[in-house]
């Protein structure tokens, strides 16, 4: 078995994790656990001070892949800009729906939430669940967009709310 094939991501390289965001490829490590030689990447997340290890037999698993392309990222604006879906269901339902959506790291589902959860100032009060899961998924959508854009999470925050803020 050829290790190189494996390989999906060099050092260095900008990847997402879907459970816990955008990091970085800081090295590649060997490690013998009972007896059988993995190969891990090591990733350093971006916005909690968290090392991750991913056997790389396990990457496609946990669902780990590059940084979306530019693309993608305007379907993202395009997301931002439309209507709220907002369900009549039970906010617990709903926020499962979101959490499945926000972990599913796909850009353009967490981009719905963003634009779902979303209130300007003059709107009605948010429960405190709705902001938190709402700076959660605004926070994973700006990191992602920053490394898409080679700007800072603060500059892509500014851009996704003036879109917001827009409608």
């Amino acid at each position: 078995m050829s290790n190189k094939k494996n390989l999906a991501f060099k050092i260095g390289e900008i990847v997402v994790y879907p459970k816990h965001g955008v990091g970085e490829i800081i090295k590649i490590e060997n490690m013998v656990i009972g007896s059988i030689k993995t190969q891990f990447y090591v990733v350093k997340m971006e916005q909690s001070k968290l090392t991750i290890r991913v056997p790389l037999d396990k990457q496609e698993e946990v669902g780990l892949r590059k940084i979306s392309s530019k693309k993608i990222i305007e379907e993202v604006f395009s997301t931002l800009k439309l209507k709220p879906k907002i369900r009549r269901i039970m906010w617990s339902r709903r926020a499962q729906e979101y959490d499945s959506k926000i972990f599913s790291g796909d850009p353009i589902k967490i981009a719905e939430v963003v634009r779902d959860l979303f209130r300007k100032n003059s709107q009605s009060e948010q429960s405190y669940s709705e902001r938190q899961m709402f700076q959660v998924a605004i926070e994973r959508l700006a990191r992602e967009v920053a490394a898409v854009e080679k700007t800072d999470y603060f500059q892509s925050t500014e851009k996704i709310e003036q879109i917001l803020n827009k409608k």
